[in-house]
């Protein structure tokens, strides 16, 4: 598959499909937004907002959520706020997650499965993860957003005139809900 995609890649810069998607790195609405990384938003998402390449960033991760607060989604916040000028910023979950039902004890056992060795998982707890715990679901989607947004809104580091918002979307219809 990596393949197909790579033959497509040198076809789409052959034919300089790229010039209509040129932009900067700035956004130009000023928003970053922290969605999920579920395969249902990655056009609907965008087209269910009206925003374009250039507009807005989009951090993608399980659930959409903000886990830790000084974890990869909130450092990409920060860049975004003090280096690329983003003033606002979107928690969005969606319905029918399913970062909702992750069990840890399944995800570790898939894990053993594929050739994870106990000791390894073990290692996890000497690294101060606390593994079950970072790899467990939440309760309900709205909870999700809610203590993400609480997070972001709390941060040290998150200057206080940016406007955190969260919202839930529903999956099939790109409906937003206020949270």
């Amino acid at each position: 598959m990596i393949e197909e995609m790579l033959r497509y890649n040198k076809e789409f810069v052959q034919n300089k499909e790229y010039e209509k998607y040129a932009t900067s790195k700035y956004p130009d609405k000023k928003i970053a937004i922290v969605s999920c990384m579920d395969t249902r938003l990655t056009e609907l998402l965008p087209a269910a907002l009206g925003i374009k390449n250039g507009d807005v960033k989009i951090i993608k991760t399980a659930g959409g959520e903000i886990n830790h607060p000084f974890g990869s989604a909130v450092r990409s916040l920060l860049v975004a706020i003090y280096e690329l000028g983003v003033t606002e910023i979107m928690v969005i979950g969606h319905t029918d997650c399913g970062a909702q039902s992750m069990d840890p004890e399944k995800l570790m056992e898939k894990m053993r499965e594929r050739g994870v060795s106990e000791e390894q998982l073990k290692m996890m707890d000497f690294c101060g993860i606390d593994f079950k715990t970072w790899l467990q679901g939440f309760e309900t989607v709205e909870s999700s957003v809610h203590e993400s947004v609480e997070l972001l809104r709390n941060h040290p580091l998150i200057p206080k005139d940016v406007t955190v918002s969260g919202f839930v979307m529903d999956s099939v219809t790109g409906e937003l809900y206020p949270q």
